[in-house]
This record gives C-alpha cells, sequence and structure tokens, in this order.
C-alpha cells in the first residue's frame, strides 16, 4: 500500500548508556503493527533513594498493545532484558531470545516471587522469523555475553540492521564471533537504515580480544602467592571461562560469590559453554581450603553496595575473609556514575594491605563494544541509506553522526528517545514524539519520576526532619511536654546550643504567644507550630528541616 510507513521509536537507550527498548512499526499511520527490540533496566544511584531500578516509560504500548507482536531480545544483559520480569504485563506479547537469554530470564523468574510466566520462545542464529509484516533474521555478533546478535528487520519498503551491542573478536572466548559474511550479504542485498552502537566511538582503533585478557589473567593467577579473586559483571561467560582455565592450570579451585553469578553459570554450564571445567564451589568450603589454592570469583565489581564484592571489602561477608597478601583484579571497567562506590572499596582494599590490579595496570578487561575502526568496518559491510546512532550518551551520539557523514551515509538521524522516526527512503527524520521517560522499582512498586514519595525523600536527606505531638485540653492549654523526636538534624548549634532546647524554645513562645481560641484550633495550631519551629531550626542551622506537629486533644 502507498500509504504504509515504516518507523522506529526509542523508548530508552538513547542519550543514555542502558535501559535499551526500541520500537519498530509499519503501515499506515493508525493501523501500525509493531514490534519491540529489547526491554533494559539502567540501575538507579544516591540520587534516588529507596530505588534500586530504572525502567524505561511503556504507557505509550497501552495505545498499541493489540497491535504488538513480539519483544524480540538481542542479548542478555540486564541493560536489555532486565526490566521484562516486570514490565511484560504491560506489553502482553511473545518473547523471543535466544537459549542463553532465554534461560536467564526463567531463573529470573523462578528466584523473583511474582514475576509473570513469560511465553518465550528460543530463536538462533540465522532463524529468520515472519512477525507481521516483518521479517526478522538473527546474525552472529561477538560481544561480553555470550549468543548476542544484530537484527536484520524487512519490510517492504527496506530493511533496517539494528545491531544491539556488538565488537569484531575473532577469540571472543565464549560465544561466538560476528558474522563478517553474513553482515557483507545484507549489506550487498540493500540497507535502508543502520542502527547502529555509539559506546566507543570516541576510541580509535579495535577493542583487544577476549584472549588477550585470558592471557593476562592466566599469569596473575599463576603467579598470585595468596588467594586470588577476581571481580567481573556475573554475566561475562568468556572471563568466567578464562578465570576457571587459569585456575585448573594453576591447581586451584573456584568459589562462586553472589547469586547472580550463580545463574549465569547454571545456564551457561546447561549450554555447554563451559565443559571440561570443574564444578564451582561454594563459599561454605572457602575456609578449608589453602590460600595458594583458591581463586574466589565475585559479583559487585561496579561497587553495588549488597553484592559480594562490597561485603568482603568491608570485612562483613560469612564466609570470604581476605588479608594482606591476598590479590584482587577488577577484571571491569567502571560504568559512568559508578566511580566514586568502586574507588571506596579499592581503596578500603588496599588500605588492609591487599593487592588491587585493575585495567589501569593490566590488560584484565576489554570492552564489548566496538571501537571506530570496528565502526568503520561496519558501515562499510551494510553502506545504509541512513544511519541513527544509538546506545550511547550526548556526547557519543554527536560524534557517531559526524562520523556516519565523514563515511558518506545520504542521511544521518539524531534522534531521541521518544522520538517517532520516519524511515524513508527519500526523506527520513523526526516527525512525532510520543509519551516516554523513567519509571523506578521502589520495593515492590513501580513508581513514575513524578511521584512525590522521591522529591519528599530527596527533601529528607538533604534537610531532616522534626516531628512534635502536643496534647491540648478542652481548656486550650497544653497537657504535658510536648514530644519532640529529631532525624537527620544536628545536635548543636554552632553557638554550642542544644538544636532540642532551641525547639523546645520555639514551641513554647509559639503556644505562649496563642489566644486560647486559636491553640484549641487544631489545624491552626499545628501550621504555626510547624512554621515557627522550622524558622527557629533554620536561623541556626542554615537550612531548613520539614517538621511535622501533631496535635491531640484530651
Amino acid at each position: 500500500m502507498a500509504d504504509n510507513e515504516l518507523v522506529m521509536i526509542p523508548l530508552g537507550g538513547i542519550g543514555e548508556i542502558g535501559m535499551n527498548a526500541t520500537l519498530y512499526g509499519f503501515g499506515p499511520k493508525r493501523k501500525r503493527k509493531w514490534i519491540m527490540v529489547d526491554c533494559g533496566v539502567s540501575f538507579a544511584g544516591p540520587d534516588l533513594p529507596g530505588c534500586d531500578l530504572i525502567f524505561p516509560d511503556v504507557s505509550y504500548i497501552a495505545k498499541i498493545k493489540q497491535d504488538l507482536i513480539a519483544l524480540i531480545v538481542t542479548h542478555a544483559h540486564e541493560d536489555h532484558i532486565g526490566a521484562i520480569p516486570f514490565l511484560w504485563n504491560k506489553l502482553g506479547c511473545p518473547v523471543y531470545a535466544t537459549a542463553f537469554a532465554a534461560g536467564l530470564l526463567e531463573i529470573k523468574r523462578l528466584s523473583e516471587e511474582g514475576s509473570p510466566k513469560v511465553p518465550l520462545n528460543i530463536v538462533k542464529p540465522g532463524d529468520r522469523v515472519d512477525f507481521g509484516p516483518f521479517n526478522v533474521e538473527f546474525i552472529k555478533v561477538a560481544h561480553s555475553i555470550p549468543e548476542s546478535t544484530a537484527l536484520a528487520i524487512r519490510t517492504e519498503v527496506g530493511t533496517v540492521l539494528h545491531t544491539g551491542d556488538w565488537k569484531i573478536d575473532a577469540t571472543p572466548g565464549a560465544g561466538w564471533a560476528t558474522d563478517e559474511k553474513r553482515l557483507r550479504e545484507i549489506g550487498d542485498e540493500g540497507v535502508l537504515a543502520l542502527v547502529c552502537d555509539s559506546t566507543n566511538i570516541l576510541r580509535d582503533g579495535v577493542s583487544p580480544s577476549e584472549s588477550d585478557v585470558a592471557a593476562t589473567l592466566e599469569k596473575l593467577i599463576k603467579d598470585a602467592p595468596g588467594r586470588v579473586l577476581v571481580t567481573t559483571f556475573a554475566s561475562n561467560v568468556a572471563r568466567l571461562h578464562a578465570v576457571a582455565e587459569a585456575s585448573v592450570k594453576a591447581g586451584r579451585s573456584v568459589i562462586l560469590a553472589g547469586r547472580a553469578m550463580d545463574r549465569v553459570s547454571e545456564v551457561a554450564r546447561e549450554l555447554g559453554m563451559l565443559e571440561n571445567m570443574p564444578e564451582f564451589l561454594s563459599p561454605d568450603v572457602y575456609k578449608d581450603l589453602p590460600r595458594d589454592r583458591v581463586v574466589i570469583m565475585a559479583t559487585g565489581s561496579q561497587g553495588e553496595s549488597r553484592a559480594a564484592m562490597a561485603r568482603i571489602a568491608e570485612d562483613e561477608h560469612p564466609q570470604i575473609r581476605l588479608i594482606p597478601g591476598d590479590r584482587v583484579i577488577f577484571s571491569s571497567r567502571p560504568i559512568p556514575g559508578n566511580e566514586k562506590s568502586i574507588n571506596d572499596i579499592i581503596n578500603g582494599l588496599i588500605k588492609q594491605g591487599i593487592e588491587v590490579i585493575t585495567d589501569r595496570t593490566a590488560l584484565v578487561h576489554v570492552s564489548g563494544h566496538p571501537r571506530r575502526n570496528e565502526v568503520s568496518q561496519m558501515y562499510d559491510w551494510i553502506r545504509p541509506r541512513i544511519a541513527i546512532p544509538a546506545h550511547g550518551e550526548a556526547l557519543h551520539l554527536a560524534e557517531h553522526a559526524n562520523f556516519a557523514r565523514a563515511k558518506g551515509v545520504p542521511h544521518v538521524v539524531k534522534a531521541g528517545n521518544g522520538d517517532v522516526v520516519l524511515l524513508s527512503p527519500t526523506e527520513p527524520g523526526v516527525i512525532d514524539q510520543v509519551a516516554h521517560g523513567r519509571q523506578y522499582s521502589d520495593g515492590k512498586l513501580i513508581i513514575n519520576a513524578d511521584d512525590n514519595a522521591l522529591r519528599e525523600r530527596r527533601r529528607l536527606a538533604f534537610n531532616g526532619i522534626v516531628t512534635v505531638a502536643i496534647a491540648i485540653s478542652a481548656k486550650g492549654d497544653m497537657a504535658g511536654d510536648p514530644d519532640v523526636l529529631t532525624y537527620g538534624v544536628p545536635a548543636r548549634a554552632g553557638d554550642g546550643r542544644a538544636m532540642d532546647e532551641i525547639i523546645d524554645k520555639a514551641i513554647f513562645q509559639t503556644f505562649e504567644s496563642l489566644p486560647k481560641n486559636r491553640r484549641k484550633d487544631a489545624d491552626a495550631l499545628m501550621t504555626t507550630m510547624e512554621r515557627s519551629v522550622r524558622s527557629a531550626v533554620g536561623q541556626v542551622w542554615g537550612k531548613r528541616p520539614h517538621v511535622h506537629v501533631l496535635v491531640v486533644e484530651v
């Protein structure tokens, strides 16, 4: 039909690293059929007190849910699959993923109470699946997790190559190498649009191989005089395999510390990715193993406060304890925003006399994303008419756009989350915008970014709280002394006066200044008292706390 259009709507993952979620729609404007690619999370920082995970706002999908055919997973990293258990009820469509990604999703469901039973369909590289007007082909790409795929999304107006996360690595350790031959063939067929990873576009050259890291780890484990602890992303099976292989050669046993590491290793072993590797041990046997015969693989490489690494560094882990002479290897790179928490752990370990090795001093980590020379090769293979930089912050996207223009791509579209991008062979570009944003996990709830609870928590964290309970008689007199509690308020003012005394004085002076008829009005008394206490504390502290007054009539 002449009025058929192909559009792309990123709901997350553009202008940021993480929380990837992209819609593709095809058909007349009001009768489009849709597929979704990935549905991931980001991780909350200290600016979101009480929250752990950040999800894309998928409220727009309520309008198209009946026409959403499938959710297609490119690979099993949390920033691509982590939101599925939480948001699937809002999507309601079948999920298509490789065996490894499907296995991790199923283990996640079984380990988290209340997770929905998501209909999972297993796909393999080379498969071509019809989803209404779309035909999607799954293509092997190397990445820092097994079974990563790019997607060739074919429609009657053209093909979109959605790369997902990828790199060119002939020796990826676990998983498969990028299928150059198939990508060249798809480029020869003709590609309308390339939606491509921008993470490492600022770095020249080619990303080193996982085999280079494996060689470094083998030497560091072999030469270590005491215990060795390696912390990395739990999902990096290639790194897990490399450490296991190096440990076997060094005559050491491997202990896994962290539930996420257990889950990944279980799925990887079931799928034959850890063949000929001894079974991993639990931390329960740690105390029985000689120092020079053990390697610990621990979660928490990003400084997560509740992960195994942080607990070990603070000497709070129930089974694992390090001493001077032990070696810790951070086989990872900080995700932007996590630097301080990681540095706190590193500094704490060093103060304890423990040797710490990071990617600043040895080749113990390589990225799973392509550097400029690799991206250049992808453009040479695909030769798209349209380039859409994805998976990166504003600087990455801008540099990628310049790069694509320099490669001679006729149309470069700089999209943002929520943009409706028309993928037209003649005049592509942003034509509309839909509802988008962020939601947060808050305990068992998912709350919106504008929820008052978040604003109030930030305010409490900054200013503290004062609570006052006052009992008033029928005659308007105070019945007993008021009950005052403070949280997060300094104990003394700058001149040495106790803050409790300053608050008490404000309470009594305010109460005495009010006529009895005003004292009997609980609402008026509460409002006046809150203002007075807030002002009194603000004058000596320079901050105005949240004040709550409870008036009880007796």
